[in-house]
């Protein structure tokens, strides 16, 4: 099969490209910077956004296009047609923070689009209400060679690191610093579910071609769940990670993601992924646990980046520090020069 991945450089799209390649395909990849073309991976240097690029692309004809792109609803209305168009069957990733609460999460779950009752959120096109509208537009285009796949939080030896709503770049730092990381106490509660990102890429890779697949939606991800503060615990046996519990608008006015923490991190994400295992005749005990697999790929990642670890911007840090008291990054931030203390100093007053 020829296949065309748009945006797959990230940590998902890398696995995905990998195993699509590894298993005899021709696999073209969109890409920003330059890349070394290896095995049956070639790629394509452009941005898919841009109107011109993608339009050179899909001049040709794919059995399969996977795309990993973060689309405005506006963008898709004017591509997606063309997209389907072009390929036999077009793989669009949404997420699973299109559904509202649920006890149990399934495909057939309320979304947040069709049932939440908050109109200035709906006024907005934030990502989950971005990716549901995506999702509409392919539901009634009245074809059936599209594929809806919904990953959960995922982690991965890349870097990606999730902490509530706190990427890697915001907490992991601090962790390695001995600086206390604040979250909400009201979250640390909440159940949560990540999986492994390779184990989400060999599901998305293995709804290719699969004619189980055509016109239907996949939670993709492991049915395992832990409370974030069980999380927290597990990264903590490699990083000295020291979480303070602090109040949730405190919290609020530390972190821009307001939606994400009210729409998300608030529910208890428990998944039923009965649907996607039987789709791929995978079991859930071929699936990496979280128990073993995330303090792994946390120490893996930390062997190779423990030197270059960065922190996020010198505001947010200041504003964490707010929230745990003093001004323990100070120091750090103190040997990046004038500006990004000025910078902590706004913030932290």
């Amino acid at each position: 099969m020829k296949i065309l991945i748009l945006g797959g450089t990230g940590a998902m799209g890398v696995h995905v490209s990998q195993l699509l390649s590894n298993w005899g395909n021709t696999v073209v990849v969109t890409t920003r910077q330059h890349r070394q073309s290896v095995d049956n991976i070639q790629y394509r240097v452009g941005n898919a956004k841009n109107a011109t690029f993608l339009s050179t692309l899909l001049e040709e004809h794919w059995d399969a296009i996977v795309d990993f792109m973060i689309w405005s609803s506006a963008d898709f209305r004017e591509r997606y047609q063309d997209l389907l168009a072009a390929t036999d069957q077009y793989i669009f990733t949404s997420s699973y923070r299109v559904y509202n609460d649920d006890e149990v999460i399934t495909e057939n779950s309320p979304r947040l689009l069709d049932t939440i009752k908050d109109e200035e959120y709906l006024k907005t096109d934030e990502y989950a209400l971005a990716k549901a509208r995506c999702e509409n537009m392919l539901m009634s285009c009245g074809k059936s060679n599209w594929t809806i796949v919904r990953p959960a939080v995922t982690y991965d030896g890349s870097g990606r690191f999730q902490l509530t709503v706190l990427e890697s770049d915001a907490w992991l730092w601090r962790a390695v610093h001995r600086i206390p990381v604040p979250i909400a106490e009201v979250m640390l509660d909440t159940e949560a579910t990540m999986s492994w990102g390779g184990d989400v890429a060999r599901m998305i890779a293995l709804l290719v071609g699969n004619k189980m697949a055509f016109g239907e939606i996949f939670t993709v991800s492991t049915s395992e769940h832990l409370t974030w503060r069980e999380i927290s615990n597990l990264y903590s046996e490699v990083v000295p990670l020291t979480v303070t519990a602090c109040a949730l608008d405190r919290f609020e006015r530390a972190h821009p993601s307001i939606y994400q923490i009210k729409y998300d991190r608030m529910f208890n994400r428990v998944i039923d992924n009965s649907k996607i295992l039987a789709a791929t005749h995978l079991q859930q005990d071929q699936l990496s646990s979280i128990h073993t697999k995330l303090p792994a790929e946390l120490k893996s990642y930390l062997d190779k980046h423990h030197k270059g670890l960065a922190y996020n911007w010198p505001g947010a840090q200041a504003e964490y520090d707010k929230l745990v008291g003093g001004i323990p990054s100070l120091r750090y931030i103190m040997a990046d020069g004038l500006i990004p203390i000025a910078k902590y100093v706004k913030h932290r007053m």
